[in-house]
């Protein structure tokens, strides 16, 4: 009788153990992203990006500031808004573009190709008047030498998905 009162109380202190650590894991993911904001900024402008890279790759633009604003949107920690309404503004220059063979096989024949962006970031805070941050960030995405068009393009995606997720980070939990 005993035996089976200590088995139960230590499978009650099992569960309670393990409610109270996933309680602690959810508040510690959830905060990680919006509590380092400070408290005078609560909306934030991202005009569309600048395509300094030459590349002429059409769309490329439209995508990253499509993508931020996305995140920002989906994270929660600003809200987005226009230039005259924000607290704060986050301008994006797309300032290098480059596919390239990325792996060479034996007799020198490419298999993969890589897609590298290049995105100058500066985040400045209206409200104190100062520039928090001005950095490059860069990624990169392989695809395969004979793959298609969608390949590519997929390639791309993911690397302004990427991108956009690393500027988000550095602004939300970079102070």
């Amino acid at each position: 009788m005993l035996r089976i009162i200590l088995k139960r109380i230590s499978l009650i202190l099992l569960l309670i153990t393990i409610t109270l650590l996933l309680n602690f894991t959810v508040r510690c993911s959830y905060s990680f992203t919006g509590a380092s904001v400070p408290k005078h900024l609560n909306t934030i402008a991202i005009p569309i990006a600048d395509d300094r890279s030459g590349s002429a790759e059409f769309g490329l633009r439209e995508s990253l500031t499509q993508k931020l604003i996305q995140k920002f949107i989906d994270d929660n920690s600003l809200q987005v808004a226009d230039r005259v309404n924000a607290d704060a503004i986050l301008e994006c220059t797309i300032v290098s573009f480059n596919d390239a063979p990325a792996i060479v096989s034996a007799g020198e024949n490419v298999t993969s190709r890589r897609i590298t962006i290049g995105v100058k970031a500066s985040y400045r805070d209206f409200v104190k008047k100062i520039t928090v941050y001005d950095k490059t960030f860069t990624e990169y995405e392989d695809y395969p030498q004979n793959g298609s068009l969608q390949d590519r393009n997929t390639a791309i995606e993911k690397v302004l998905d990427k991108l956009s997720e690393n500027i988000l980070l550095e602004t939300v939990s970079g102070w």
